[in-house]
């Protein structure tokens, strides 16, 4: 929702997350404790959370932070189980989305991090233009594993490699999971992708063949990062990654009456 041009109102982003809490999912991203003035979108996440209709034994909440303020207003709901900071190895795009250099960054990952260490909350990393980035800045192979390493040595128990603009092959997912899981077997190792409707396929298989069980997607692809670049890149479509998954079986406990219903109100919001 946050790159949406026109604000949703309060009530239909409770509808529609209710209604996604009800489809099976493991975790929901819900909404972000970020600036309002960054992120109007976001502003009301405190109202959403309100009416959320959240069981313990459900899909878990996940809220976007970008700096400790945002974590201390986070950690105050105890519905939410996950806090997650985009944490770029791009310089350019860290600066663009969290107003902050890496090594800035890097404290607030310490920071937050404790901060859920205390009050029972999980963070989730994501290393963000972790395949690639449109800005020139320094990229390879050695510059995800060297953060990803330095993430596992804080102690972060979830990290998520994010496809922010959508470049990442197939052969890169594969080898950095392929990588990074085996040598890292108590961390859990996701993938955020985008992708268009012509390379969604190759670039979830990548994932799943390598034993990437943490998948984070949209429904209709509707997502992207408004700080990423002047044209938003899709998330990955959630319905297609479902039928996909679920052929395979490798996915179960989807009500797909709730995932119809859960359409259908995406389908009125993002017209």
């Amino acid at each position: 929702m946050q790159g949406w041009k026109h604000f949703i109102p309060t009530e239909q982003k409770i509808k529609y997350i209710n209604a996604l809490l009800k489809v099976g999912f493991d975790t929901i991203d819900f909404g972000s404790f970020v600036s309002p003035k960054a992120i109007p979108q976001m502003a009301d996440t405190a109202e959403v959370i309100k009416g959320l209709k959240y069981k313990a034994e459900g899909a878990k909440l996940l809220a976007i932070v970008a700096n400790t303020r945002g974590a201390s207003e986070a950690i105050e709901f105890d519905a939410i189980t996950y806090l997650g900071f985009p944490f770029s190895i791009s310089p350019t795009f860290q600066q663009r989305n969290t107003n902050s250099t890496i090594e800035e960054s890097l404290i607030r990952v310490e920071e937050i991090q404790e901060l859920c260490i205390k009050n029972n909350k999980q963070l989730v990393i994501y290393l963000s233009m972790g395949f690639g980035n449109p800005y020139g800045d320094a990229y390879n192979e050695e510059i995800l594993m060297h953060w990803a390493d330095e993430m596992v040595n804080r102690n972060i128990n979830i990290i998520s490699l994010a496809d922010t603009v959508g470049v990442a092959t197939a052969p890169q997912i594969s080898f950095a999971l392929n990588t990074l899981i085996p040598k890292y077997p108590s961390t859990t190792f996701g993938v955020h992708l985008h992708s268009t409707t012509l390379n969604w396929e190759e670039k979830l298989q990548a994932a799943l063949d390598a034993g990437c069980k943490r998948f984070d997607g949209a429904l209709k692809g509707i997502g992207g990062c408004p700080f990423a670049q002047d044209d938003l890149v899709g998330n990955m479509d959630s319905e297609l990654m479902i039928s996909y998954l679920a052929e395979r079986n490798v996915l179960k406990g989807i009500d797909t009456n709730a995932l119809q219903e859960s359409l259908l109100i995406a389908s009125d919001i993002f017209k």
